[in-house]
């Protein structure tokens, strides 16, 4: 199973892709892409739209998922991810690939054991799952691979229900 992980938002978005067999998980591909902050929120969107459908065309992933929108204090960033997280999911219906979403504190307990991991104990923990030579950067990248081993290693019922 190939699956893409999106760590979404409008200023930094991060991608990671992992495949799975025989019980064993690999990196295939990780990084992050930024948009301008002075550019038109329209074409923000248009632009993490372009590049997760280019993952999908050059990938083929069997799944694709995000890392739910975290609610905290500042509703207009919340709102900013959901826009990001919006434009995605439309790539991935275009595209026809399954999505499924995680709340931050499942990712990070699929991942360490401990749902209120820091930044550097996810990177460390994804670097050593995947047999990286170096940890994961930045922690969008790193949060993007730690969502899709998350769903690599669900169990099958979990991603039936999504």
């Amino acid at each position: 199973m190939k699956v893409l992980g999106i760590d979404p938002g409008t200023a930094a978005c991060g991608y990671g892709i992992v495949h799975g067999s025989g019980g064993r998980l690999r990196a295939v591909d990780h990084g992050w892409w930024q948009t301008p902050a002075r550019e038109r929120l329209e074409l923000r969107l248009m632009t993490i739209h372009a590049q997760v459908a280019a993952l999908i065309e050059l990938h083929a992933p069997d799944a694709v998922v995000l890392e739910e929108s975290f609610v905290g204090a500042d509703a207009r960033t919340a709102l900013s991810v959901g826009q990001a997280r919006g434009a995605a999911l439309v790539a991935c219906a275009e595209a026809g690939v399954a999505c499924a979403e995680y709340a931050p504190a499942h990712v990070k307990k699929a991942v360490c054991g401990y749902g209120r991991a820091d930044k550097a104990q996810m990177q460390r923990m994804v670097k050593a799952i995947l047999g990286l030579a170096s940890l994961p950067t930045p922690h969008h990248a790193a949060d993007a691979l730690a969502v899709a081993i998350c769903h690599a290693l669900a169990p099958p019922l979990l991603k039936v229900a999504g």
